[in-house]
């Protein structure tokens, strides 16, 4: 394609339309002058491709692998995972017709109740980085492009979509944007999706500082920055900021905007004309015609089981594991059976097959034995989908109450007691020094169960290594009083998150960053430097084969990680070349502004405040009976994952519609929910009701769509 004589020739309808996404994934074509659509998935630990009609739930997506969650790939300390897994997702992008994959999610984990800390990889931003940058190599490695999210500071979920991220310029830069440096310098990805909310009283789709100087003129980013579904505030201001792409577009609103601005020149065609550029250029690299060699659809399940298995981490063990086959087992917990897997929200997949525990276990041959017959007891725990999902934050640390009264009881036993955890977030162990190891699997993807057996009975060796700290209480986390609780989030401590700040102010935690035990043991040598070079032996003192990694700290931070697999006895030696930083300095203050009040309604009040007047809670509970009546929906179905999976979906749409807001709504709704609906139900909320009625008769009108055209 040559993309300058394209856009010579493009009318300013055409590009309007360019700038705008539809049919919730895709691009708009242009068929006068040969442009394709360009389809786009949601990932990042699996592909979601939609069926024809799909609505965007579970239920109507394609059969794809659902690998492991990045919290527990972040665990595996190893990038060639992550190279792997990207590579196998491309191939059943290419498979299905998908030109960029949605993800990886690089955000740091600022906050350990964060409801979408599944999907994200650390609280260190050079860990983050390097994992990342794996990934999109991974996948772009085959000709499929990515989308690296939530740019920027996207580290909560109560008020993602009209929240206010307050924090220091040294903040931003030498924490939350470190991910994403790494990642646009090393591995040049196609797009980067800006996240919904505010940085200092700015939307990030329409922050030039962050889309333009930061990006593009410091990193020197080439590709298309494009919004999260239903992110655009303000269309003309993203453009002049540095926004290409709205997703998921199909909004009347914006390109009548785009179209008056440019008519009055408020909007220079140059702008609009560098979104065209970047949007063509990508198009004109990825959208390619599906790949029609079959997926190994086996090799990828195994794969998801192989990096499931290096990436658990032993967290505590006093020679309980392995297990030798030999012991009388009983098993306990819910997620004996219902493994929990994958993460709940937007990144649900529909696996092409899912191996549990209870599946690995039956093919050993493992008998089931009572709380009277045994002598070790299996307790299998961890957060549910009721308790974390994108959407919405958590409430506190614990686990379900059941669970600990279910450890409780099977530690009153005097048995040996092993819990095995699944789940996305870090919780509480009011057990740990109770149990005799704790196992901790995350969210294993598909091939989870089979992991989790090998590594229980010693088949494989776990070599996991947390990427996140795990605080003993809630109450030791910095911010606890007030991450989560209003639209502000004050980042009051800076950089120091994590083991940052816990080992500033000497703070006890449960397990640290960085740990994982093993069932063999090594010996490091002392590091030794030359220069930017640093190198140590590691040797493998034990009787197992395992993996180890070798982690360099300087000046309190994570510059350098390298992991080794060894036989009994062998040594190797690791390198690690530091990169060369300048140091700059930034300002270390920022300005707290005023909370806005919740009433009169506005379009960017969390929908939840709509219950305040008469007229706002019957128009909440319209919307919300939507999700009302598919989980009804749900309850009817015949048990099995099927309606598990759709039970999620509906869970999901209740806590999205409640946390979100009219403007947000209207921009990911398209046609289904346009701007002078919105508009109404504002104005109805506020008691306003003949506005709202002249609202819901006044719709914006705009040309058709070229895809349109060309069907006349």
């Amino acid at each position: 394609m040559n993309v300058e004589q394209v856009i010579s020739r493009m009318t300013v309808e055409e590009k309007a339309a360019l700038v705008s996404g539809t049919d919730f994934m895709y691009t708009n074509p242009i068929p006068r002058l040969g442009v394709p659509s360009l389809c786009m998935s949601d990932g990042p630990h699996g592909l979601r491709k939609q069926k024809a009609g799909g609505d965007n739930g579970i239920t109507a997506s394609e059969p794809a692998t659902a690998f492991p969650t990045a919290v527990t790939t972040a665990s595996g300390w190893n990038p060639e995972n992550l190279r792997r897994m990207g590579e196998a997702i491309a191939e059943e992008c290419r498979h299905y017709g998908v030109h960029t994959l949605l993800g990886p999610g690089v955000n740091i984990k600022r906050n350990p109740l964060c409801g979408r800390n599944f999907e994200y990889f650390s609280e260190d931003p050079y860990l983050a980085g390097v994992l990342g940058a794996a990934m999109v190599e991974g996948v772009q490695s085959r000709g499929v492009g990515v989308s690296v999210k939530h740019f920027a500071m996207n580290n909560s979920e109560n008020y993602r979509f009209m929240g206010n991220s307050v924090a220091s310029e040294n903040t931003i830069r030498n924490l939350y944007l470190k991910p994403f440096e790494y990642i646009v310098k090393h591995a040049h990805p196609a797009t980067l999706m800006c996240a919904y909310n505010q940085i200092n009283g700015v939307y990030c789709s329409e922050n030039e500082w962050l889309l333009t100087d930061v990006l593009r003129r410091e990193w020197g980013f080439d590709g298309v920055v494009m919004t999260d579904w239903g992110a655009v505030h303000e269309r003309v201001a993203g453009l002049r900021a540095g926004l290409d792409l709205e997703m998921p577009g199909d909004t009347a609103i914006c390109r009548r905007r785009i179209l008056d601005a440019v008519q009055d020149g408020s909007l220079p065609m140059a702008d609009l004309d560098t979104a065209c550029r970047n949007i063509l250029r990508w198009v004109d690299r990825y959208a390619k015609p599906a790949d029609q060699a079959p997926v190994d659809w086996q090799a990828h399940h195994d794969l998801a089981g192989e990096i499931a298995a290096d990436c658990a981490v032993l967290m505590k063990n006093d020679g309980a594991l392995p297990l030798t086959g030999k012991e009388k087992l009983h098993i306990a917990g819910e997620l004996y059976e219902t493994m929990r897997y994958q993460g709940a929200g937007s990144s649900m997949i529909n696996p092409t097959r899912v191996t549990t525990v209870r599946d690995a276990f039956e093919k050993r041959h493992i008998i089931h034995h009572s709380l009277a017959e045994c002598d070790t007891i299996l307790a299998f725990a961890g957060l549910t989908d009721e308790y974390e999902s994108e959407g919405c934050d958590r409430e506190n640390m614990r686990l379900p109450e059941k669970q600990i009264k279910l450890i409780d009881a099977m530690i009153a036993t005097g048995k040996k007691v092993i819990v095995v955890l699944f789940g996305g977030g870090v919780v509480e162990l009011p057990f740990n020094d109770r149990v005799n190891a704790i196992l901790n699997m995350f969210l294993p993807g598909q091939n989870g169960g089979e992991a989790t057996a090998q590594l229980l009975f010693g088949e494989k060796n776990p070599s996991g290594r947390l990427a996140e700290t795990w605080p003993i209480r809630y109450e030791d986390v910095p911010g606890h009083e007030t991450f989560g609780k209003t639209l502000q989030e004050v980042y009051a401590e800076g950089t120091e998150v994590g083991y940052r700040y816990d080992r500033k102010h000497g703070i006890p935690v449960r397990y640290p960053f960085g740990h994982g035990l093993s069932y063999t043991t090594f010996a490091h040598s002392e590091w030794q430097r030359d220069g930017s070079t640093w190198t140590q032996t590691i040797t493998n003192t034990g009787s197992r084969w395992g993996g180890e990694v070798a982690q360099l700290y300087l000046d309190g931070e994570l510059k350098g990680f390298a992991k080794v697999y060894l036989n009994p006895g062998e040594s190797t030696t690791v390198t690690i070349v530091t990169e060369e930083e300048t140091k700059a300095v930034y300002s270390d203050t920022c300005m707290v502004p005023a909370l806005p009040g919740s009433f009169p309604i506005t379009m960017e009040s969390r929908f939840t405040d709509l219950q305040q007047s008469f007229m706002g809670r019957i128009l909440f509970s319209a919307v919300l009976s939507v999700a009302r009546s598919q989980m009804r929906k749900t309850e009817k179905m015949p048990d099995g994952p099927e309606k598990e999976n759709a039970r999620k979906g509906a869970l999901f749409l209740k806590r999205i519609l409640e946390s979100n807001s009219l403007r947000s709504m209207s921009m990911s709704a398209g046609q289904s929910m346009p701007w002078h609906v919105a508009c109404g139900m504002m104005e109805m909320a506020n008691g306003h009701l003949i506005k709202g009625i002249k609202c819901f008769l006044s719709p914006v009108k705009v040309p058709k769509l070229p895809k349109e055209e060309n069907a006349q």
